[in-house]
């Protein structure tokens, strides 16, 4: 007899969120490419969507397609009525799933989700109110229906027991990680010069939001004065003046500023490949998946301390604790200062975070979630 794991890919047919893009399609292909003998995996999928998406997870067993597209389909996991998914062993990487009442003991059907961020909880007002009151309205028929909620740290773990305590001892760690192969491409030079960055630079990602620190982040770079170009990645469409507003009030030199948006795998790798250090000022509650790519490629790591940085640079990196922005933004620059200020500094961060770096696998995280399931 055959063992499916059915594992929601909205975010492949219907993209809305690129980290959770990234982590659908890394843990399929992982649980795919880990499956024991006589398991399988299948997809399911909203109607309509990015024709020949899923093909980037090849191997599947089968594409369950719902007769719903995404949006009407995500009102209905909402509202818990009907959408002709079923039941079996259903695998979310978020809470896109059905959330009802099923019968884990004799049907043998369980249902798993995945957490990566709170900001709907910690940060509301950094969302549109629909997605935040979606979010909070899913996680309530977790705490109902779910057989277990995974997260990516223990930090979150307790900090999601504190608003959801009746998950009790369903929740479960399995941390995220860079795309398998993900390394520096070989024609890393002409993938900066076809998106315009120079070579040898600070590199910070994120928006300007509250809850991502980019402020302190830039104010960091002008303290420690490092005389270097400064790039920043993963800023969304029509966020390109507000980071460009925070540099100036940071004292940065306007043409030393370089944003970009959204990056593929491998362009990001090339972006990666050419950084000094990275600096991640955010001390958000959520997985940090531009640190985990960083340490994956051994550049120096400059972080604020938090319980989800504490828990995932350890000893890869520089953290520096703070309880304000300009004690956080004054500390980063005087890390980052002492990070970059030699050569054997600079290797030695490079190294432990390359160390750090290999504690992170997609492959590991798909052989937790098969067992997760066994276990279930």
């Amino acid at each position: 007899m055959v063992a499916t794991l059915r594992v929601m890919l909205d975010q492949l047919v219907a993209p809305t969120e690129p980290e959770l893009v990234e982590a659908s399609r890394e843990l399929a292909r992982a649980l795919v490419l880990g499956a024991p003998s006589g398991c399988e995996v299948e997809a399911i999928a909203p109607a309509g969507g990015v024709e020949g998406a899923l093909d980037a997870v090849p191997g599947l067993a089968a594409v369950r397609r719902t007769a719903l597209p995404r949006r009407e389909l995500a009102a209905a996991l909402q509202l818990g009525v009907g959408t002709g998914i079923g039941g079996g062993m259903i695998h979310s990487p978020s809470l896109f799933a059905p959330l009802v009442r099923h019968d884990r003991v004799h049907d043998h059907d369980q249902t798993v989700v995945t957490v990566w961020d709170l900001r709907p909880w910690e940060s509301p007002s950094e969302l549109p109110r629909a997605v935040g009151a979606w979010h909070k309205a899913m996680l309530k028929r977790a705490v109902k229906h779910a057989d277990a909620v995974v997260v990516p740290t223990h930090s979150l773990a307790a900090r999601l027991l504190e608003i959801a305590p009746a998950l009790r001892d369903r929740v479960r760690v399995i941390a995220g990680a860079s795309p398998l192969g993900f390394a520096v491409p070989t024609d890393e030079v002409g993938r900066r010069r076809s998106l315009g960055v120079p070579e040898g630079y600070v590199l910070l990602a994120g928006n300007p939001l509250a809850s991502e620190g980019l402020d302190a982040g830039l104010a960091a770079v002008v303290a420690s004065g490092v005389d270097l170009p400064v790039v920043v990645i993963d800023v969304e469409v029509g966020h390109e003046p507000a980071v460009a507003d925070l540099a100036s009030a940071a004292g940065l030199p306007e043409r030393a500023l370089h944003v970009r948006g959204v990056l593929s795998p491998e362009d990001r790798a090339a972006v990666f490949g050419a950084a000094v250090a990275f600096v991640a000022p955010s001390r958000r509650a959520a997985f940090p998946w531009r640190v985990v790519d960083a340490l994956t490629l051994g550049v120096p790591v400059v972080a604020a301390a938090s319980a989800v940085h504490d828990e995932v640079v350890f000893d890869g990196g520089a953290l520096v604790p703070a309880t304000g922005a300009s004690e956080l933004s004054d500390g980063l620059g005087a890390a980052l200062s002492a990070g970059v200020g030699s050569t054997a500094a600079a290797e030695r961060l490079g190294v432990l975070a390359g160390d750090r770096g290999r504690a992170f696998s997609w492959r590991e995280a798909a052989d937790k979630v098969w067992a997760l399931h066994a276990e279930l």
